[in-house]
């Protein structure tokens, strides 16, 4: 091929829309496409990223850690002139970025500065956000600091779910990458300096994030929820010395105002609709739970009496 050798670094779903929108602005480009095996509880994309990437005749890799030594005579001999970076969740030293002629970019799912780091969107759903956005920035040394290329908003709803905002993210870095490219393979794309003094940070969330502190507020409980449920591993409790994923609730407004309170007592039981269980300050009306290795039920087939008690 004669047009231009564009790199992808990406996974997950979002990573398989990139690589199919990408093709379609750049049907002249050398695609090169690399990604890695999906953890167990994620849904599939290796398959279908491999699979999409030889369809348009580019070449696929497998890699984790694309700087290792096995990689050097690839980055050396083959360099492309636009490296994109998608979902990729390892480490690209700065010999494999600085290899693209045109530059290297990634995409970030927040308004830069403000939220550098891991898991943005899940982290403004939790904070109660009422948007968050796509930044499409030039790779420099640092965590999401290079200078911006463009950005946009992206609303979040108050009963979104964290499946609901990445969706219009995904479809914003679609748009983006249709009105940046032109630019960027022409190698006049703007860049802004990023204002360090704007910029927030999110850590890396463990699995142990997603417990629920019943004490808590319950639009904080309400938030985690959402910002967890599928397809993320879940907010969860314990109940009868077993694990219990909670998947959906609702945000009760001025449910009855209890005065003797036990957080993560359930006070109400409506059949096939719901338990209802007392928080810090309110109640949260449980709609869908799962005790490990068993199918998801209503939370009135679970929760069934007002002496249980989770978080015990």
């Amino acid at each position: 091929m004669t047009g231009p050798h564009i790199a992808v670094l990406c996974a997950t779903q979002r990573g398989v829309r990139f690589v199919e929108r990408l093709a379609e602005l750049a049907p002249g480009a050398a695609l090169t496409v690399f990604s890695f095996r999906e953890e167990a509880h994620e849904p599939p994309f290796l398959d279908d990223l491999k699979s999409l990437t030889e369809a348009c005749g580019g070449r696929f890799y497998e890699a984790r850690q694309v700087g290792a030594a096995k990689w050097e005579g690839f980055w050396r001999d083959t360099p492309p002139d636009l490296l994109f970076m998608v979902s990729w969740r390892y480490l690209v030293p700065r010999a494999v970025y600085q290899q693209a002629r045109l530059g290297a970019f990634a995409l970030h799912d927040s308004l830069l500065p403000a939220y550098r780091g891991f898991a943005p969107t899940v982290w403004a759903i939790i904070n109660g956000e009422e948007h968050t956005g796509v930044t499409l920035f030039e790779v420099a040394e640092g965590v999401d600091t290079g200078p911006i290329v463009a950005q946009r908003g992206v609303p979040i709803y108050p009963d979104d779910t964290i499946a609901d905002v990445l969706s219009r993210v995904t479809e914003s870095y679609l748009d983006v990458l249709e009105e940046q490219l032109p630019a960027l393979l022409a190698g006049n794309a703007p860049r802004t300096v990023q204002d360090v003094r704007e910029a927030t940070f999110t850590c890396r969330r463990l699995p142990e994030d997603n417990r629920i502190d019943w004490s808590r507020p319950a639009a904080e409980i309400y938030n985690l929820i959402r910002a967890v449920t599928a397809p993320y591993p879940g907010a969860f409790t314990t109940f009868s010395g077993r694990r219990l994923s909670v998947w959906t609730a609702q945000p009760l407004a001025g449910y009855s105002p209890y005065v003797g309170r036990v957080p993560g007592r359930v006070v109400e039981v409506r059949s096939g609709e719901g338990s209802v269980v007392l928080t810090g300050d309110g109640a949260l009306l449980l709609t869908n739970v799962q005790f490990e290795g068993e199918p998801r039920r209503n939370a009135s087939e679970v929760l069934t009496s007002l002496s249980h008690t989770l978080g015990r």
